[in-house]
């Protein structure tokens, strides 16, 4: 079964998910803002996204629908053939210790 979140009718519906990654970065959370609270009054109404700038970041920030851009295509092809690149290079490095340890052996 597919994990669910129910968003109430009268609340518009989020621009971007979880996990999307934007002109800002990743987006790790999400909170909604409803008219008529303090929050809304301080910040604004609607939706607020909790964004990790990049995966090395020790700091999230938060911005409204209107502040957050989204990337192209292109842009977010890059952002995961850098990342693929990077994970098969920790592979190989891995692998080379694997190697060092078992003297050479295949069967740890």
């Amino acid at each position: 079964m597919q994990p669910t979140i129910s968003i109430p009718k009268h609340w518009d519906y989020p621009r971007f998910t979880f996990d999307q990654r934007t002109q800002q970065g990743i987006i790790l959370g999400l909170e909604y803002y409803p008219a008529d609270t303090q929050l809304a009054y301080e910040y604004g109404h609607g939706w607020r996204y909790i964004v990790m700038p990049h995966k090395y970041s020790d700091e999230v920030r938060h911005y409204s629908d209107k502040e957050l851009q989204t990337l192209s295509l292109a842009q977010i092809q890059a952002q995961i053939q850098v990342e693929i690149k990077q994970h098969q290079q920790q592979i190989k490095t891995l692998q080379q210790q694997l190697i060092a340890i078992t003297g050479g052996s295949s069967d740890g």
